[in-house]
């Protein structure tokens, strides 16, 4: 008789279901998920939809009904609660490699900003010999026909733009070892 009532909205059938099944409902749900706010707002949800769709409700058994709805909430709750904590776990793991690789990037930048700088510091003869060495890879022969100077010339160039730059650089030395881990 009660969702016979129900059906056509009346409340008081309602009522007296909420009445007969909260309870039931909710000590079954609580054995599975033991935070009885979570549980209150899982039940409160069940009787919610239950009004709304009171119209076109096709039950026979409201218990059955009742209790199925509770299994699934409990489910749903569960599943959800499991992508969350692995959505949590991979942001976290993944964020915390991002804001290093982030810091390297950084710290890469300054030195190679600092190198640029200390580069161009250097007399115009030693920065181009240690550039066509150090930056376009050619040997202290070809360099020394390029220019046409004795080869202990441009040994004695890139020996003072090495000694400059390690004097200079110094103080960016960890920052160095740590970033040759990564290179």
């Amino acid at each position: 008789m009660l969702l016979l009532y129900l059906r056509t909205g009346d409340e008081k059938a309602f009522r007296e279901i909420y009445q007969r099944y909260w309870k039931k409902l909710f000590f079954t749900a609580v054995r599975k998920i033991e935070e009885a706010n979570i549980v209150e707002e899982l039940i409160q949800d069940i009787f919610l939809k239950l009004w709304e769709r009171r119209a076109g409700l096709q039950v026979e058994r409201l218990d059955a009904y009742l209790f199925s709805s509770v299994r699934y909430a409990v489910i749903n709750h569960i599943k959800s609660n499991l992508v969350q904590e692995k959505y949590a776990n991979y942001a976290q793991h993944h964020y915390s490699d991002a804001c290093s690789v982030t810091e390297e990037q950084l710290e890469l930048d300054e030195l190679i900003q600092v190198v640029e700088q200390q580069l161009n510091d250097l007399p115009e003869k030693t920065r181009r010999i240690f550039q066509m060495n150090r930056l376009e890879y050619q040997s202290v022969k070809e360099i020394s026909s390029k220019l046409k100077v004795p080869e202990r010339t441009v040994e004695y160039h890139l020996s003072q733009a090495l000694k400059s730059l390690r004097h200079y650089l110094r103080d960016y030395l960890p920052t160095l070892l740590s970033l040759s881990l990564f290179l």
